[in-house]
């Protein structure tokens, strides 16, 4: 049973860490090449992986959209420790709505402009922070959503995540606040119950053995009559 516990806890721990990974903001050090539009089929499973801003696109089997070509710096740790090697990244970018992830994004047009401004050349780079979620997988055409984009003096810019750092804070606590609550709850109702149910448990074997011994007791009055009434040898 514990292993089973063990096993149940792990698997929930990989569903909560790959959820957050994937809609959690991350932050990437980039170069904008390009900006483009393309219509996107959206008649199969990764559909998942683009937004549904709107109740119309949901009964859409494509639709345009509208992409950012960069090339990104590498990390390592996630993100924390720069490289100085670089690598191509694309995003799209599209509006979130009321949709989860909630992002409530909905200045898509004004996010091409802006990345439209910022496009430059490795001999005269203009460097940005892409704020995105999602992930990049080329053998599905997944792409991750770009919620916005600042530039920056230089690629050797240190990025505090402080939303996801606020977020695992609140996370925390709540989850303290929530065992707190289940104790006290179990404390005060649930240990009573058991308490009192056990106790029941006892009285009811008691009063069964109890029983039990006077049947063998009046069973053992009547061997006692037999063995009188049998004949001397």
């Amino acid at each position: 049973m514990r292993k089973i516990k063990i096993t149940l806890r792990i698997l929930f721990l990989l569903i909560f860490a790959t959820i957050a990974h994937y809609a959690l903001p991350q932050h990437d050090v980039v170069r904008v090449v390009n900006t483009y539009q393309e219509r996107q089929d959206l008649n199969d499973w990764t559909r998942m992986f683009w937004a549904r801003p709107d109740d119309q696109s949901a009964e859409l089997i494509n639709r345009d959209v509208q992409f950012i070509q960069t090339v990104k710096r590498r990390t390592f740790l996630l993100g924390f420790i720069p490289r100085e090697a670089t690598e191509p990244m694309v995003y799209r970018n599209e509006d979130t709505g009321f949709s989860w992830p909630f992002y409530f994004k909905f200045d898509t047009a004004n996010l091409q402009t802006e990345a439209d401004d910022l496009r430059s050349t490795s001999e005269t780079p203009k460097w940005a922070v892409m704020t995105h979620y999602g992930w990049r997988n080329e053998y599905i055409s997944a792409f991750p959503n770009a919620i916005a984009i600042r530039p920056v003096d230089s690629p050797n810019v240190t990025i505090i995540p402080w939303f996801n750092i606020f977020f695992f804070i609140c996370l925390a606590a709540l989850l303290l606040f929530i065992r707190a609550m289940w104790r006290q709850f179990r404390e005060r109702s649930v240990d009573p119950l058991l308490d009192a149910a056990g106790h029941r448990v006892d009285e009811v074997q008691a009063d069964v053995a109890e029983r039990k011994g006077r049947i063998s007791r009046w069973l053992g009055t009547w061997r006692k009559k037999d063995n009188s009434r049998l004949p001397p040898e």
